[in-house]
């Protein structure tokens, strides 16, 4: 067992590494503002568009269906990123040992995790949210919420300016 003073030496040496790393980060964005040249130009203040010239506002509303679709990548992404280290493990532990219950164990944990995921993957396809196009008005053919009827004009004829 280590004594308390070289526990709370590896602490120190810790805090010195993250001082080092700030230090060095806030170090080399200080210098590179003032080696870097500034002449900005009002070609270069614009916006980069696959080398197109921008057309209309920047601000302006995407469908929530690009957001969605973007997390559920990243989702799956990340579920790829996750499983093959541990199929590295599991293909070390059934290869090297004849003691099965480690490979077994870290089987069951890499099945829960994917049964979650595909859990998670059925509920977002049953709320219809793999799906592009979504209504969220059911259409009726009477009454006020009826979404498909077009009227002529939306401006009554008295309120109309010629």
């Amino acid at each position: 067992m280590n004594p308390p003073e070289i526990e709370i030496a590896q602490y120190g040496t810790a805090l010195l590494l993250m001082l080092s790393a700030v230090a060095l980060t806030v170090g080399l964005i200080t210098l590179s503002h003032l080696i870097s040249p500034h002449n900005p130009t009002k070609e270069k203040q614009l916006s980069y568009e696959c080398g197109e010239d921008p057309v209309g506002n920047a601000w302006l509303r995407f469908n929530i269906r690009f957001y969605v679709v973007a997390l559920v990548f990243v989702l799956f992404d990340v579920e790829m990123a996750l499983v093959y280290p541990v199929a590295v493990i599991f293909k070390g532990l059934t290869t090297s040992t004849s003691d099965w219950t480690p490979a077994l164990i870290v089987f069951g944990e890499l099945f829960v995790f994917l049964a979650i995921l595909f859990l998670g993957l059925i509920y977002i396809w049953r709320k219809g949210d793999l799906g592009w196009v979504r209504s969220f008005r059911v259409p009726t053919e009477v009454g006020l919420r009826s979404w498909q009827k077009v009227s002529a004009s939306p401006i009554a004829p008295s309120e109309k300016v010629s």
